[in-house]
């Protein structure tokens, strides 16, 4: 097993049929809005880690939910990070994943992750999302625009 992350990623949009979408405030930085999303483990396919993401970062387990969208982005590691991957890795690949759901639910945050979770309408949230694949991945799903 490697001592470095793996420099592949989840993210999980989860939205409601009335068009929201969750979105959960990072503890560190405060202030960082995203959705669900996590790295993959060694050995771990994107599907797994989306429904394991999802389970931890919320308590929700909506593996038939689940839709991999079979896209996703490439964006180079921030260099405060990179010390977590190995030598010479400057990239991660983000795979995006979504649920929909018929209406809000409940959920339960990790405190070690998450300090709050709001559901706002698509458009917001995708203001709100404090990563640019985290905004264009809520817009090509809920088709939320400016």
């Amino acid at each position: 097993m490697s001592p470095y992350k793996r420099p592949e990623s989840v993210l999980v949009v989860v939205h409601t049929r009335g068009g929201e979408v969750l979105l959960l405030e990072r503890v560190r930085p405060r202030g960082f809005w995203q959705s669900v999303t996590g790295s993959l483990e060694w050995g771990e396919a994107a599907a797994d880690a989306a429904a394991r993401e999802l389970r931890e970062e919320t308590g929700l387990v909506a593996r038939r939910a689940l839709v991999d969208l079979r896209r996703g982005e490439r964006f180079p590691i921030v260099p405060p990070w990179r010390a977590r991957y190995g030598p010479g890795v400057r990239f991660n690949t983000e795979h995006w994943f979504a649920v929909e759901l018929p209406g809000r639910r409940m959920v339960r945050l990790s405190r070690q992750e998450h300090r709050q979770c709001r559901w706002l309408p698509a458009a917001a949230a995708a203001r709100r999302a404090s990563s640019w694949t985290n905004r264009k991945a809520i817009r090509a799903i809920c088709g939320a625009r400016r």
